[in-house]
């Protein structure tokens, strides 16, 4: 029926001046958006410890990405508990 569920695209971005093609069903602009976040990150990580090597760049970013996952993963927790018991003391 002409639906384009589940396709893939391909994408070349450039990361720490690195060339990747990437292939996901998002978006092209979407993928394009976190590349470029990704190279901005690893560039602010660079800019505080310029002596590293690219690959440690790139793990100190990605330590850095899981920790704000982490805690953003933490808030929301706590908001859906808050959010759960707030409708159990408003039920009974």
């Amino acid at each position: 029926m002409g639906e384009k569920r589940n396709q893939v695209n391909k994408v070349t971005v450039t990361i720490y001046n690195e060339d990747y093609i990437v292939k996901g069903t998002e978006k092209p602009d979407y993928i394009e958006m976190l590349a470029s976040y990704v190279d901005r990150r690893m560039r602010m990580v660079q800019q505080r410890n310029v002596n590293l090597s690219t690959s440690k760049v790139a793990v100190l970013t990605a330590l850095n990405l899981a920790n704000e996952l982490n805690k953003l993963q933490e808030d929301y927790d706590e908001l859906v508990k808050t959010l759960e018991e707030e409708r159990k003391n408003r039920m009974g």
